[in-house]
């Protein structure tokens, strides 16, 4: 597949501190457009001075030029570098000049999608490119990283090939109905099926992990009225964020902070207390917080000593992939002492929120949860990839249902190419224009 046949160009970074300005040119007229500027062919991968002017002869600026002749360059075309100085007025003198000599403005995110369609990155690496420009911790720095490295794709690529082998072994059966043995009933194809079930099960989760890592691990910290939610929140932003009274019902909407703790992200949301109320503008409050608890990654329910047993079945409603914690607060008040316990129904972590005792524990959770101690194992992921590898999911569950049950191998293989489907998606092997418009689109210009 190769990419459109006219050049594009635009402002890659603006000067930063250093006074450094950089414009990106790609495409076939770069040869043409390099030779103009510089009065001369340029030698491949060398940076060369040189005086940049208008049409008129007017200079525009002095900096350096870089040529990276296809397909040894970022995109897989010719692909032109120039380093200016100064300020973005003259960045913008020198992206028209080179526009007046054949390039157009580049749509956002036309590098890396031209470096996609022309096989030098797959989706998820491209996907990465932006994560990385936009990771808002050092763990997901480090995660985009590894994805752009291809270390999300491998492991897509390899439970794909033993999907694919998967598919042989039961499309072979299904081509020799007449022969007496049951080909389908051979139990190596349980065992692969099984054993595929489990690598996907496993890349799942670190997909999720990746998202997290990416994103920020979102929790809605819920309660009951005046449980300590917004003190809560206090303490884990380390400010005075969120308006705490004595008066039952203070938060009527949903106040967010977003924090790092030690490299990790976390968007932290204080909601509304939940309860039945006739206040018009508490009960819309009410509704948001139910809103925010089906966004969330974790349902973090702040309650006491003393409502802890009814305040649990605000936690009953939750989609199963939603983390809960529960924190006994106030434990200053109760005298009783921190701790932390894992039980079958949610993490539960006695602390208070205003002395500060016991909120290590809880803090230490939510890097867990986040990724934090990932290693060099993590890598970065988006929602539609967890969507994608739930699919497959599905799908091989099917497929596992249909052969125990009736040994139909035709609807079998049929879920398997179906899982194969959902699986190309993540790295592109299957895509729309829509999808690719959409996650390009997202890019920033000069990408």
């Amino acid at each position: 597949m190769t990419s459109a046949v006219d050049t594009i160009a635009a402002i890659a970074s603006a000067p930063g501190a250093a006074g450094v300005g950089v414009l990106r040119v790609s495409g076939p007229a770069v040869p043409a457009i390099a030779r103009h500027l510089l009065g001369r062919d340029p030698q491949p991968r060398h940076a060369h001075f040189a005086v940049f002017r208008d049409a008129l002869g007017e200079l525009i600026d002095q900096g350096l030029l870089l040529y990276f002749p296809a397909p040894a360059s970022y995109t897989g075309e010719h692909v032109l570098e120039l380093q200016g100085h100064g300020s973005t007025v003259l960045l913008d003198g020198l992206l028209r000049r080179v526009c007046q000599l054949g390039a157009r403005l580049a749509r956002p995110g036309e590098f890396t999608e031209r470096a996609f369609l022309n096989g030098k990155m797959d989706l998820t690496q491209a996907e990465a490119v932006a994560d990385l420009i936009a990771a808002r911790s050092q763990a997901g720095a480090r995660a985009a990283l590894h994805s752009m490295e291809g270390m999300f794709s491998r492991k897509v690529d390899a439970l794909l090939q033993a999907l694919i082998a998967l598919r042989v072994h039961i499309e072979a059966a299904i081509d020799f109905p007449e022969e007496e043995i049951d080909f389908l009933a051979d139990p190596a194809i349980t065992r692969q099926l099984d054993a595929l079930r489990e690598r996907l099960a496993d890349l799942l989760r670190e997909a999720q992990r990746g998202v997290r890592l990416n994103d920020g691990l979102r929790v809605a910290i819920i309660g009951r009225p005046n449980a300590g939610k917004s003190s809560l929140l206090n303490a884990l932003a380390g400010s005075e964020r969120a308006i705490v009274t004595d008066i039952a019902g203070t938060t009527r909407d949903v106040l967010r902070e977003s924090l790092s703790l030690d490299g990790v992200a976390l968007e932290l949301a204080d909601t509304a207390g939940l309860r039945e109320t006739d206040d018009p503008v508490e009960r819309e409050g009410v509704r948001r917080a139910h809103g925010e608890l089906a966004r969330a990654d974790v349902a973090l329910l702040v309650t006491d000593t003393q409502h802890a047993e009814h305040d649990l079945a605000l936690l009953s409603d939750l989609p199963a992939s939603v983390e809960r914690l529960v924190l006994i607060n106030k434990i200053d008040l109760a005298h009783t002492h921190s701790r932390y316990e894992t039980r079958a129904d949610a993490i539960w972590v006695w602390a208070s929120a205003k002395t500060g005792e016991g909120l290590d524990a809880l803090r230490d959770y939510l890097k867990q949860l986040a990724g934090a101690g990932s290693g060099e194992g993590a890598f970065s992921a988006r929602r539609r990839h967890v969507l994608a590898l739930e699919q497959v999911a599905v799908h091989l569950d099917s497929a596992a249902d249909v052969l125990l049950a009736t040994r139909a191998g035709e609807l079998a293989a049929e879920e398997l190419r179906q899982a194969q489907h959902a699986l190309g998606e993540i790295t592109g092997t299957y895509s729309s224009d829509d999808l690719l418009g959409a996650i390009f689109s997202s890019f920033c210009i000069g990408k």
